[in-house]
């Protein structure tokens, strides 16, 4: 039997949970409101993947390993597919123009187009979209 994962959660730490939404809130990106709270929210990244922001107080209540600086180290690259080229610069271009700064440069090879960027917080976010392949 292999498993199949119903949805996926990812958990980042962030500084400042107000600054770090209206940055996402920038890029376009909803938030369910249920689950949000002073320590957390849930943001909806796509129809069953989901990035919760936790602030670091209330990230470190979920383990017992040291909290990394993610401005000077990386354990984890949250790659995103888009629908074109057109919306991989769009979302790039809109977090850093929300404070966000460049991780790559563009990347654009015959399997895809990608962007990258790190968030307020210093977390690396990768954008890409692949050409469909035509039969």
């Amino acid at each position: 039997m292999t498993l199949k994962a119903k949805e996926i959660y990812v958990n980042l730490s962030v500084k400042d949970l107000n600054k770090s939404v209206e940055f996402f809130k920038q890029l376009g990106f909803d938030f369910h409101p249920e689950m949000t709270d002073e320590n957390a929210t849930c943001m909806i990244v796509g129809d069953n993947i989901f990035v919760m922001l936790l602030t670091e107080p209330f990230f470190k209540t979920f383990t017992n390993k040291a909290l990394g600086d993610s401005t000077k180290t990386t354990e984890v690259i949250v790659a995103i597919s888009v629908d074109s080229r057109k919306d991989v610069n769009d979302m790039v271009n809109k977090a850093l123009e929300a404070g966000g700064s460049t991780s790559n440069d563009p990347m654009d090879n015959e399997y895809m187009y990608a962007w990258s960027f790190q968030d307020i917080d210093g977390h690396l976010w990768e954008v890409m979209a692949m050409p469909e392949k035509k039969d």
